[in-house]
């Protein structure tokens, strides 16, 4: 894990800092007009520079992190952009040799606030976070950046770049208040992000899924590649849905032009670090298992690693999310359940947690509540394995709290 410094100790830094997150009050503003007007400006992106753009519903992190390893295994410092961060903010936005430093984000934030001060309607917390990103971007010389969506893929912020490539991971149930209520709808949304003339690169996914991005990628005259198999070597991530995140990574950078040697390939997918994804840390799992289909590759996984062997798990969900789904995936491997809160404003109490549970009627575990996952934690029993889940800003808390480094967390509602 990357160093940062404790917010504590750089309060100039901190106060730009925070009015960047003051910006979420804006909330999220599907569309491309006001991003492309702040890029525009700015001259963004550089010149020469290359992209690869991911979205999806489950495994665009892990994907954008492969094939950002992969870039570095083969002596390319390329940049990289995700969200949301676990711990601090910095982790959105870096490279090969480092993250942006909170002295960076405060002089970057400093020139987008005086800039942005008057637009109507004003630019929101992503818009801001990319334009931040594409400018050290440009700064730091990246000659190739791998770029995550934030929220769909049509309208999102990301959308006003053309990539090299670009990627759609495996497709299901998440964010339907904006994206639709079938998995056409969702799957239109992600496909949104295919370009003219662009190859594509995805994996077999469900009919209707399928059915839509082959569409798409045809309508536009853009090259198709499905991965129809998994990786068939190791990979630094648990889980056999990392094998397929790594073969599309693969496949997406063969697919821009970047066609590595075996053994560089190999290396970046064995040394790829990516927190929060079945990472053992302190006696604990942490995954950032928030839906459906992360909750039953998450208990695939499980069960794959400790067999029969119950879970004692610390679950935190938020509002707007399907968690009685996410329960129910996991109640097979429950051996007790210890709901919490944790701090973000969008964290459901712990007691609607258990209310939850105790509906769906899947039979009997021990249950307790907490308020903060500093509560939940010593109460455990050490001699089972324990799990961590149900969101990842819950991963990221309990990280921080993990590694002693609680001072470095920054809580975000994005």
């Amino acid at each position: 894990m990357d160093t940062y410094p404790d917010p504590m100790t750089h309060g100039t830094a901190q106060k730009e800092i925070d009015w960047l997150y003051s910006t979420q009050f804006y909330g999220i503003k599907l569309g491309l007009e006001n991003v492309q007007r702040l890029l525009r400006e700015l001259g963004l992106p550089a010149a020469g520079q290359r992209f690869i753009h991911v979205a999806g519903t489950n495994g665009k992190g892990s994907t954008c992190a492969f094939m950002h390893s992969i870039l570095k295994a083969a002596g390319i410092n390329a940049g990289l952009f995700t969200s949301p961060h676990l711990i601090h903010f910095g982790e959105r936005i870096r490279d090969a040799e480092r993250m942006i430093t909170p002295e960076e984000i405060a002089a970057g934030v400093s020139r987008l606030r005086e800039r942005a001060a008057v637009w109507e309607p004003h630019p929101t917390f992503f818009e801001l976070t990319l334009a931040l990103a594409l400018e050290w971007f440009a700064q730091r010389g990246n000659p190739w950046v791998v770029l995550e969506t934030g929220l769909g893929g049509r309208l999102d912020a990301t959308n006003a770049i053309t990539p090299a490539v670009s990627v759609i991971t495996p497709i299901g149930w998440d964010h339907m208040e904006m994206l639709g209520n079938t998995l056409a709808k969702i799957a239109a949304e992600k496909a949104g992000i295919i370009k003219p003339g662009v190859p594509v690169v995805t994996m077999t996914q469900c009919e209707e899924a399928m059915e839509v991005i082959t569409r798409s990628a045809k309508e536009r005259g853009s090259a198709l590649t499905v991965v129809d198999a998994p990786w068939a070597g190791e990979t630094g991530l648990a889980g056999p849905h990392q094998r397929w995140n790594a073969a599309m990574a693969v496949a997406a950078l063969r697919a821009a032009g970047l066609d590595f040697d075996e053994q560089v390939i190999a290396r970046g997918l064995r040394e790829v670090q990516w927190p929060a994804r079945f990472q053992k840390v302190g006696g604990c799992i942490i995954d950032g298992a928030h839906n459906i289909d992360a909750a039953r590759v998450l208990a695939q996984t499980w069960r794959e690693q400790f067999g029969g062997q119950k879970a004692e798990i610390i679950f935190g969900g938020v509002s707007g999310k399907d968690t009685a789904a996410v329960m129910r995936e996991l109640a097979p491997i429950a051996g007790g359940w210890h709901f919490t809160g944790f701090d973000s404003p969008r964290a459901l109490p712990p007691e609607k947690l258990g209310e939850i549970w105790q509906a769906l009627g899947l039979g009997e575990r021990p249950v307790s509540v907490h308020a903060r996952i500093a509560d939940a934690l010593p109460t455990v029993k050490t001699n089972v394995p324990v799990l961590v889940a149900g969101s990842l800003y819950l991963a990221g808390e309990t990280l921080a709290l993990l590694e002693g480094r609680a001072g470095a967390f920054e809580k975000s509602a994005q």
